[in-house]
């Protein structure tokens, strides 16, 4: 493989993820037949306790399509089509076929979004993103009819149909991705979108600009890198960003914190700090943190969901099927194995911020409750 950036990491576009020195393309492989293998009949991809939720559920169907099992990942999105609302949503729980949660959250309904210019990205099948498009167009909508007018998307709508009370920065810095796709999904369908660009802009401003949006949930470390992660911050702002708490939730040799205050690490969360940090071109953090979190591996290629580093015991007690998809999803992007490779470094396109604005110097957050 031809190197990339002094690495040793190629552009490959037609094989396995591979991470040379941390993992193999069949060690990779392994991990997306541990995904495959938590399919359920219905085609959903759940937690270890069976509910699925349309987020992880994508994010699973995306790594089985990086692995190239083509089957289990189009069931994926077939059970997609086939159990979406009239109003656009999935069910917040969904147990076999058993509706055990019908809120609907915003971030995990346009997510959608995410997975299908994924699959056009390595597949190539305009056919698939032409059948999937109404799909992500009525999910889109419903996602934007949680908007406030400042700009910053409501994290749920419950189950009576009523709005929750405030917006969350990880859901909506997942959000400013997925508007990302969407947009990128109509110009291929020829259907452009232009308030769904206005909104994602808007959106990228405020998830940089303006902190009082969003419910504090600052012990969370997603809310740390997801504005990154999710393409809304970008260039020197980015990097101040993840420098400003790297120390309080990066446990040196282990991986990274869920929590600030817990000695727990996740690989999960983990992966996606390697993804955030792929994104802005520090790619030996990156692959020192792909590496550093490995200890979570099993025998058979599935991954623990975390390690409770005070305690040495794994915790919780089970092997996730997000954890292992985040596993392959950025050892893709580290080698560019596929040509969805490349998914979190584009999000920033467009909207992404290089430096905080003065929230002063701009009106968008006049007439808005503090949250």
């Amino acid at each position: 493989m031809p190197p990339r950036d002094g690495l040793g990491y190629g552009l490959r576009h037609a094989g396995i993820p591979e991470v040379p020195g941390v993992l193999t393309a069949d060690q990779i492989l392994a991990t997306g037949h541990s995904v495959a293998a938590m399919q359920q009949p219905t085609g959903a991809i759940g937690w270890p306790d069976g509910h699925a939720d349309a987020w992880n559920h994508v994010e699973c169907a995306m790594a089985l399509s990086a692995c190239g099992l083509a089957k289990p990942a189009r069931r994926a999105y077939q059970w997609l089509a086939s159990t979406q609302r009239a109003d656009g949503s999935w069910p917040k729980k969904t147990s076999g076929q058993v509706i055990t949660d019908a809120a609907a959250e915003s971030n995990q309904v346009a997510y959608v979004a995410v997975g299908v210019w994924h699959e056009l990205q390595v597949t190539g099948d305009e056919a698939f993103a032409a059948a999937m498009w109404p799909v992500v167009r009525k999910a889109i909508e419903f996602v934007l009819d949680l908007r406030t007018p400042r700009g910053e998307i409501i994290w749920e709508r419950g189950a009576d149909g009523k709005p929750a009370k405030y917006a969350l920065l990880t859901g909506c810095s997942s959000i400013h991705q997925s508007l990302r796709c969407a947009l990128a999904i109509a110009e291929k369908m020829g259907d452009q979108q232009p308030e769904w660009e206005l909104a994602a802009d808007q959106l990228a401003h405020v998830i940089a600009s303006h902190p009082d949006a969003f419910a504090d949930k600052s012990r969370f470390s997603m809310d740390w890198y997801y504005p990154v992660l999710g393409g809304a911050v970008r260039g020197a702002a980015a990097t101040a960003m993840l420098a400003a708490r790297w120390d309080e939730f990066v446990q040196p040799g282990a991986g990274v914190r869920c929590v600030s205050d817990q000695p727990w690490v996740t690989g999960a969360e983990t992966c996606e700090l390697v993804l955030a940090l792929d994104a802005i071109g520090d790619r030996s953090a990156a692959v020192e943190q792909y590496a550093a979190v490995q200890h979570l591996r099993d025998g058979d290629g599935a991954y623990w969901t975390g390690w409770q580093f005070a305690n040495q015991a794994h915790f919780p007690a089970e092997r996730s099927s997000w954890t292992a998809a985040a596993m392959i999803l950025a050892a893709d992007a580290l080698c560019g194995a596929t040509g969805g490779s490349g998914l979190f470094r584009d999000a920033g396109a467009g909207s992404a911020v290089d430096t905080a604005a003065d929230p002063a110097a701009c009106d968008c957050a006049a007439d808005q409750p503090t949250r």
